[in-house]
C-alpha cells in the first residue's frame, strides 16, 4: 500500500488553504462589497411596517436601485438577519449588503429634515408634518386638543400649545409618534425662549400666554420683519387705550380663511372678532417666530393708533382717526385706480385681432 508522500500531504493541505482563502475572500468581499446595493441618486427607503427578507426584493425593485436578488437572500441569511423594522433609509450611491441590512434590522433611520414653518395654523401645520412622516394629520392636529397629554402636562390649552410650535428646522425619525414630535417642538419653545426670555417675560406686563397671542397677530399682520415692533407697539397702544385692538388677522381667524375682507366679514360673530370683543382673543391665530416674540417683549414706543396696509405688503402708520382715513382712502382710491387699469387691459385683450 502506497502512503502519500510528505510533499504531496504539504502541497494537498496548501491547496486547501488556498481554495479557503479564495472562498471567504469571495464571501466577504459580497457581503462588504460598497457596491452590493447601488442608487444612482439618493433614494428614499420608507418601511411602513416590519419587513421579511422576501418582501425587501420587491421594495427594492419598486425603487429602481441596482442588486441581485439571489445574493441578497444569501447575504441576510449569513448575516442572520430575518427581519427589518419600520423606518426611513436613505441609500446613496453604493452600501454593503452588511451596512444596509444591519442598519434596517437594528432600525438605525437616518433622520427627516422637518420645517416648521411661522404664522400658520393646526391644519397646515398638521397637515405639512404628515406629508413628512409616518404619521397622519389627524394624529397631528389631536395634539392641539385641551384634552391632549402634551398640553395637560404642559398645563396649557391644545390653542396656547399650537402656539408654541417655534418655527425652526428639525431632524425627527420618519416613525416618530405625533405626540413626540409635538413635545420636542415644545420643548425647543422652551430651551429657545421662555428660558432665554423669563426675565423679559417676568418684567412684561402680559402673561406668557397673552405674549405669544399678541406676537402671533404681529406674525400675521407683518411681512416685513423690520415692522414687527412697530406694529407691536400699536397694538400696545390701543391696548393700553382700552380701544378695540381691530386686528383684521383676528377676523380671518375667524373665518377660518385667508382673503381679501369684506364689510360685512367685520361683524362676524366669534370670540376671535377683535371688531367686536374687547382685549386679547382667547388664544393666539398661528404659531409666531422669536423675532414677533421678541417684538412684544420690546415694542417700539410711539403715539400710533391706526395703520394701513400698502401694496408692497408694508404699512402706513398714524397716529390720529382723521390721518387713517385719509391714507385709508388714498389706498382705496389707489387700488380703484389699479382695478380700472386691469379692466381696461382685458378689454383690449378680448378684442378680435389682439
Amino acid at each position: 500500500m502506497n502512503y502519500p508522500s510528505l510533499r504531496e500531504l504539504s502541497s494537498a493541505f496548501i491547496l486547501f488553504i488556498l481554495t479557503a482563502t479564495l472562498v471567504f475572500a469571495s464571501r466577504y468581499s459580497r457581503l462588504y462589497s460598497s457596491e452590493a446595493v447601488v442608487a444612482e441618486q439618493e433614494t428614499v427607503l420608507l418601511l411602513e411596517n416590519r419587513f421579511e427578507t422576501e418582501d425587501l426584493t420587491q421594495a427594492f425593485d419598486s425603487l429602481g436601485v441596482r442588486y441581485n436578488p439571489e445574493e441578497l437572500l444569501w447575504a441576510a441569511s449569513v448575516l442572520g438577519w430575518k427581519r427589518y423594522r419600520a423606518g426611513r433609509y436613505v441609500i446613496t450611491g453604493g452600501v454593503s449588503y452588511e451596512d444596509l441590512l444591519s442598519r434596517m434590522a437594528k432600525g438605525i433611520q437616518d433622520p427627516v429634515r422637518v420645517v416648521v414653518h411661522s404664522g400658520i395654523d393646526i391644519p397646515r401645520f398638521s397637515e405639512r408634518l404628515s406629508n413628512q412622516m409616518q404619521a397622519d394629520s389627524l394624529s397631528f392636529s389631536a395634539q392641539f386638543t385641551d384634552s391632549s397629554s402634551v398640553a395637560v402636562q404642559a398645563g396649557i390649552s391644545g390653542g396656547q400649545l399650537f402656539g408654541r410650535m417655534l418655527p425652526n428646522t428639525y431632524q425627527f425619525y420618519w416613525t416618530s409618534p405625533a405626540e413626540q414630535t409635538v413635545r420636542r417642538i415644545y420643548n425647543e419653545f422652551e430651551r429657545q425662549v421662555a428660558e432665554p426670555f423669563s426675565e423679559e417675560i417676568d418684567a412684561s406686563p402680559f402673561t406668557l400666554n397673552e405674549i405669544i397671542t399678541l406676537a402671533s397677530i404681529v406674525e400675521w399682520e407683518a411681512r416685513l420683519p423690520e415692522e414687527k415692533p412697530r406694529i407691536s407697539g400699536l397694538y400696545i397702544n390701543r391696548l393700553n387705550r382700552n380701544m378695540l385692538l381691530q386686528a383684521d388677522p383676528t377676523v380671518l381667524y375667524a373665518l377660518g380663511e385667508r382673503r381679501r375682507l369684506l364689510f360685512e366679514d367685520y361683524r362676524y360673530d366669534h370670540p376671535y372678532n377683535t371688531y367686536l370683543n374687547p382685549g386679547l382673543p382667547p388664544g393666539p391665530i398661528s404659531n409666531p417666530d422669536k423675532a414677533s416674540i421678541r417684538a412684544v417683549l420690546e415694542p417700539e414706543e410711539h403715539d400710533y393708533l391706526f395703520m394701513v396696509a400698502k401694496p408692497d405688503g408694508s404699512h402706513e402708520f398714524n397716529r390720529t382717526f382723521e390721518e387713517h382715513k385719509r391714507s385709508s382712502e388714498n389706498w382705496r382710491s389707489w387700488l380703484r385706480e389699479q382695478y380700472r387699469i386691469k379692466r381696461e387691459m382685458e378689454e383690449k385683450g378680448a378684442l378680435p385681432g389682439n
